[in-house]
């Protein structure tokens, strides 16, 4: 299902009439007549709802004498909230979105122009970036006494108690007997 699909799917169920006309034509078959008088609308209203909804492949007319009968094409729907309900659909609406944007902003917001930090961010979200990103100065599967810790994290601030402390708590860092190493996979972010 594509994009275009996909927003007249949302359009066409993105209002209370026309989701009270599924509704209706759910239970049984109706004309824009019986449609208009059963909500209280005009059937130019009702007639504008359902091409809505007949753009979006949910309902199709029959004629049936001098009217149109109108039926909702519930196979179309349930194969369209299956396919974008799919696993791997939700995930493909979104692909040409930009992840990373957010972690760019907050290393932008909270780093000076030697990659110190200006503060250590006390919301928890925006320090996990940091972290993260301070995480990238440390090698895998190589051990750390405390002192050579501290002389990587002064870089990044003067306090490098909270910054050692916050690595580990965050499970970026592994501490044992003054050593630290690199939690494995850690600090992918950025």
């Amino acid at each position: 299902m594509d994009d275009s699909q996909l927003l007249d799917f949302f359009k066409a169920l993105a209002d209370a009439s026309r989701l009270k006309i599924i509704g209706l034509l759910a239970q049984e078959s109706f004309t824009v007549e019986q449609l208009a008088a059963m909500l209280k609308l005009r059937p130019s209203t009702v007639s504008h709802h359902l091409a809505r909804l007949s753009k979006a492949g949910l309902v199709s007319a029959r004629a049936e004498g001098y009217y149109n009968l109108y039926r909702l094409e519930t196979s179309k729907l349930e194969t369209i909230a299956r396919r974008m309900l799919s696993r791997e659909a939700l995930p493909a609406i979104a692909a040409d979105v930009d992840l990373e944007a957010y972690d760019r902003k907050v290393l932008t917001d909270f780093s000076n122009p030697d990659g110190s930090l200006k503060t250590i961010p006390a919301q928890r979200k925006k320090l996990t970036v940091i972290l993260c990103h301070i995480a990238k100065s440390f090698e895998p599967e190589v051990r750390y006494p405390e002192k050579e810790v501290n002389q990587i994290l002064a870089r990044f601030h003067q306090d490098t108690a909270t910054l050692r402390r916050e690595l580990v708590g965050a499970g970026l860092l592994e501490r044992q007997r003054g050593e630290y190493w690199k939690v494995q996979g850690s600090g992918n972010r950025v």
